[in-house]
């Protein structure tokens, strides 16, 4: 299959990721721990997605299962990855926690992640020519992407128009 497909599953994903995981927070009716409860679900499920599916792909696949077989830097690394994913995901949820919205939050976290992911890459595996070989349009990028989350966070729209109450709501009010 296209890798683009693939990127774009991941954009869906992440893009519903903090609206789903601020409605998980808010629906667990627990102003202090709902965040925390929020987490623990976040976290059975990665159990299911990230462990139970690579163990039935590589059965499917006929690959190793003999997870400490793998070369040392592929497993320090893989497991650093998993950790710093980890933390970002807890990092939005604490965000939340603290009157964060989400469309303030992941507009942060989607415009600065690209910036970062550019920098170090290019750090830890630097282009052929050096830095000086990178193009303007490049540069430009990052500041587009950085003004992009500004923008969308200044100027996001505003809360929702309350919902009109329903029938029996003003039946008991104008009794009142």
């Amino acid at each position: 299959m296209n890798w683009l497909v693939f990127a774009l599953l991941t954009v869906v994903s992440w893009g519903v990721y903090g609206v789903f995981l601020h409605t998980g927070q808010m629906g667990m009716k627990d102003s202090v721990n709902g965040r925390y409860m929020a987490f623990l679900y976040v976290g059975i499920a990665y159990f299911l997605v990230a462990v139970l599916g690579p163990i039935i792909m590589l059965k499917i696949q006929g690959g190793r299962l003999d997870f400490w077989g793998y070369p040392p830097k592929g497993l320090w690394w893989s497991l650093i990855a998993g950790i710093v994913g980890a933390i970002g995901a807890f990092g939005v949820l604490l965000a939340f926690g603290a009157k964060g919205t989400p469309p303030v939050v992941m507009s942060i976290v989607f415009a600065g992640a690209p910036i970062v992911n550019a920098i170090v890459s290019l750090t830890m595996h630097p282009p052929a020519g050096g830095w000086g070989s990178i193009k303007p349009q490049f540069y430009l990028g990052i500041v587009l992407a950085a003004l992009g989350g500004c923008l969308v966070t200044l100027y996001k729209p505003g809360a929702p128009a309350p919902k009109p109450p329903t029938p029996s709501q003003s039946a008991s009010t104008q009794r009142q």
